[in-house]
């Protein structure tokens, strides 16, 4: 049996969380705006890896952010039950928001490792052999 204090304890790590997300996300349309840029100067294999990278992150990251605002939405509803004296309710949808939340830490994941991929696609142009292949 769980009281309305166990929901409660999520809300600052999903605020946080969001918060994270949302800076993410403003990070990303930066380099998007910054990259469309330099794609109007000059187009290239690379720059077109970055541009599937770059959309396959945006997807995840509105997936984090939408199952984040669940996992809150759910927590929230977790308190309005045990609340209103629906321990069972309360205790499911408790249970609903932690997999939300799960959910949403596990895209995170997989953002993280496509962000670094993407740095790893930035990072072959400045080796002296990417240079040469890019010019030749």
């Amino acid at each position: 049996m769980i009281d309305v204090k166990t929901p409660a304890i999520l809300f600052p790590a999903v605020s946080l969380l969001m918060l994270a997300y949302t800076n993410r996300f403003l990070a990303l349309a930066r380099i998007v705006r910054d990259l469309a840029g330099q794609l109007m100067e000059h187009d290239d294999e690379s720059m077109q890896r970055q541009i599937d990278n770059l959309e396959i992150r945006l997807v995840l990251i509105k997936w984090m952010q939408a199952l984040g605002i669940l996992s809150l939405l759910s927590c929230l509803a977790s308190i309005l039950a045990i609340h209103t004296n629906l321990q069972m309710l309360g205790e499911v949808l408790f249970g609903l928001s932690v997999v939300l939340l799960f959910a949403s830490l596990t895209v995170c994941l997989r953002e993280v490792m496509l962000a670094g991929n993407a740095l790893k696609v930035v990072l072959e142009n400045c080796r002296p052999e990417g240079r040469a292949k890019k010019r030749g």
